[in-house]
């Protein structure tokens, strides 16, 4: 049983979202950003616990694999912190974009497996959650339901796969 499936997304904690947008862009070629700098969050839940963490986030593509930038803002309880906290900036989690979120999750609970994270992004209907992957580095997988999501995402897929490297950061939201 493949429950992680397709890589969809790597998401990278970040010290610095600017910083890091301009390395992407100017020494990996990658852009444009799509920049969030305090996306709307919804009913986040910390290992069991209410979390009013905020973060922001720039999102552009390389090829068919998303990259997200994510860095904390606050010292609320979330998994971006303890990231950095126990490893620094680096890949904090693999995402897979589902359809069918509640089938998804159905899946990892019938192998025993809870998210440690959730909540909902910008929408209060775009639900995420995250699974801890103990032992193996402080990556995680996480769960993106894409329904809401489908059209920005290929916005930004095809602003990236046509980028010319002209504005290479886009501010959404202000």
């Amino acid at each position: 049983m493949q429950r992680l499936g397709t890589i969809d997304q790597l998401g990278y904690v970040v010290d610095d979202v600017t910083s890091a947008m301009t390395h992407w862009a100017e020494v990996l070629g990658v852009g444009p950003f799509f920049f969030l700098p305090r996306p709307a969050l919804h009913d986040l839940r910390y290992r069991g616990a209410p979390t009013d963490a905020r973060i922001s986030v720039a999102i552009s593509y390389a090829g068919a694999t998303q990259i997200e930038l994510i860095e904390p803002l606050d010292d609320h309880p979330s998994p971006y912190g303890d990231f950095r906290s126990a490893h620094g900036a680096g890949l904090h989690h693999v995402a897979r974009f589902v359809e069918d979120y509640d089938a998804a999750v159905a899946e990892w609970a019938s192998a025993g497996r809870h998210p440690c994270f959730e909540g909902r992004a910008l929408t209060e209907h775009q639900r995420f959650c995250y699974y801890d992957t103990a032992g193996h580095g402080g990556t995680v997988c996480e769960l993106v339901e894409v329904a809401e999501f489908a059209a920005f995402f290929d916005h930004i897929r095809h602003q990236s796969a046509r980028w010319d490297g002209s504005e290479p950061v886009r501010t959404v939201g202000g």
